[in-house]
């Protein structure tokens, strides 16, 4: 009778695989290196995730599914729109969590990942459904709390564009103050666009 497969196995694996990552490039990922790494056999890792191409599919996935926690808490801005200034604290508390090193290195490979989208458009689309979701969710977000669709279509775009514009400068440059002064400004003059294209103030 063959053994059953543990279902708790492959999502630790992954894990472990996005540890081993963090300082190294997806691109130079293989079953050998991972398996020697983790300090299992390659026949494991095949049994888990088939095929070289499912297992960065696999990665792609989980760096894109980082995002999950973030994303529940911008969902909070939709849910109580009131004010902007939830919608701005929301935006604050994202940019912190990018600060953490082992954050930025996802960052990083999310980056890496969402190239291989761009070259291989038929094997993923994690990182552009990410992306996606980030628009909807500023789109959302700022219709609820007054502007025309089209407004907030323009603004969601320039913020979400900008936001990563800035991750990608802190993930080349690591200069962790520069990046968080220019997104201070970001939000500032993002703040006064929202502002001016309102009916009337909702941050009071």
């Amino acid at each position: 009778m063959s053994r059953r497969p543990d279902p708790t196995r492959k999502p630790e694996l992954l894990a472990q695989i996005l540890d081993y990552l963090l300082d190294k490039p997806l691109a130079s990922l293989t079953f050998r290196s991972a398996a020697s790494a983790l300090g299992v056999s390659t026949y494991t890792l095949v049994y888990q995730f088939g095929t070289r191409s499912e297992l960065i599919s696999e990665i792609v996935r989980a760096i894109s599914a980082r995002q999950l926690s973030i994303e529940k808490r911008l969902l909070s801005s939709i849910n109580t729109p009131d004010t902007l200034d939830t919608y701005y604290e929301n935006l604050s508390v994202s940019w912190a969590w990018t600060l953490d090193p082992r954050n930025r290195q996802l960052q990083r490979l999310e980056f890496e990942a969402s190239m291989l989208e761009v070259v291989e458009p038929g094997a993923h689309n994690f990182s552009r459904a990410l992306y996606e979701s980030w628009l909807r969710l500023g789109r959302e977000a700022l219709e609820s709390l007054g502007l025309s669709a089209a407004d907030a279509a323009i603004e969601a775009r320039i913020m979400v564009d900008g936001f990563y514009g800035l991750q990608y400068d802190l993930v080349i440059n690591g200069d962790v103050k520069g990046a968080t002064n220019a997104f201070g400004r970001l939000i500032e003059h993002h703040r006064e666009r929202v502002e001016a294209l309102l009916p009337g103030t909702l941050s009071a």
